[in-house]
């Protein structure tokens, strides 16, 4: 691969992006969002041009999100200087996710934060064995954003706030249903690619499990590899399906805590530890968001994640949230406020305002 951070290419009728930066994680810079924005524009308008796929570099991820590092920086001096970002940023999930054209997600690796954004709109996901999916922002002082809002709580049940207040990592089974995804192993993806570069395809990725078999056979994936070989056809959160939808479905975060700490069990304790641990800020907010995003439209959950990203660049907890737990990496960030008592609805109130004339304009 050349060395840009972003490639852009041509495979017969495909439009190929490959975040390119391996050793970062293909972490998504404000430059790359910009630069994949424009190229979308240009292949919307390409005859030539029949889908759109997006993939990662190198066997580890697929995008971890955000280029955090560089958000911290700019943000310690004033964390207005980060609004820019997040703008371009929810501009470009919006167009990805009114798309005219087939876009192809391959979700192969860890898919985090930004690389959600960039994948979970299209219309049209594939995962593989190596997919790790998660929305771990309240750990680091963030909300689960890139259009989150949206799809949390279109998951079946109360799967989209589980994964949202306690950055539950989907894999396999749980993946493929909760992303609605389609599964294909990571060594037949050059060979899909082809595919989708000479127009097939994507009729058995819109069929997903009833077309996987007629995939397969074009990827001469044999019905034995593909069920014993590669995927490991385990649900892990799908199975507490029941648990989760009776301690997540309450009517606030210190309910489900209530109900999570009354379960009397390991898996119930644990959970509880996980919320606790988390922002209160960040947790007060993700509950709330999930919630209201589930009577909105798509646009009106970015302009709602616009307002909260100016929010939180301005508080405390995302810059204590990633020194501790990736630059000092010691992992006990001290939040402020420390507890959800205090950081109570009136607390998060601001972060919900409408912008008025600053509110987040969508193309």
């Amino acid at each position: 691969m050349g060395d840009a951070d972003i490639l852009f290419e041509h495979r017969g009728r495909l439009g190929l992006i490959t975040l390119n930066r391996p050793k970062a994680l293909n972490a998504l810079t404000h430059d790359m969002a910009l630069r994949l924005e424009r190229q979308l524009d240009l292949w919307r308008d390409d005859p030539a041009v029949a889908a759109v796929a997006i993939r990662g570099a190198g066997d580890k991820a697929f995008c971890v999100g955000g280029d955090i590092r560089a958000l911290y920086d700019a943000g310690r001096e004033d964390g207005r200087n980060n609004w820019q970002f997040y703008a371009d940023e929810y501009r470009l999930n919006t167009k990805i996710k009114r798309y005219s054209k087939p876009y192809v997600s391959i979700m192969d690796g860890i898919v985090m934060g930004g690389g959600v954004g960039v994948s979970i709109h299209g219309s049209h996901r594939i995962i593989t064995e190596r997919t790790v999916f998660a929305m771990p922002e309240t750990g680091i002082g963030l909300f689960p954003d890139v259009g989150a809002t949206y799809f949390l709580p279109r998951m079946p049940g109360q799967m989209g706030m589980y994964c949202g207040l306690t950055g539950a990592r989907l894999k396999n089974a749980d993946a493929a249903s909760l992303l609605e995804a389609m599964p294909v192993p990571s060594s037949a993806l050059d060979d899909l690619i082809s595919m989708l570069g000479a127009g097939d395809g994507l009729d058995h990725l819109n069929a997903r499990d009833a077309g996987q078999e007629d995939l397969f056979r074009e990827l001469s994936i044999s019905g034995e590899m593909a069920h014993t070989d590669w995927w490991v056809d385990t649900r892990t959160h799908l199975l507490a399906a029941d648990e989760i939808n009776e301690a997540f479905g309450q009517e606030s975060v210190e309910g489900i805590l209530r109900v999570l700490g009354m379960s009397g069990t390991e898996w119930g304790k644990k959970l509880a530890e996980t919320i606790f641990a988390k922002s209160p800020t960040c947790t007060r907010i993700a509950f709330r968001q999930i919630r209201e995003g589930a009577t909105f439209e798509f646009e009106d959950c970015m302009r709602l994640e616009y307002r909260l990203a100016r929010f939180c660049m301005t508080q405390p907890d995302f810059y204590e949230g990633v020194r501790a737990v990736i630059l000092d990496k010691d992992n006990a960030p001290k939040w402020n406020p420390a507890t959800l008592a205090e950081a109570d609805d009136a607390h998060v109130a601001p972060a919900f305002k409408p912008l008025d004339d600053e509110e987040l304009v969508l193309g």
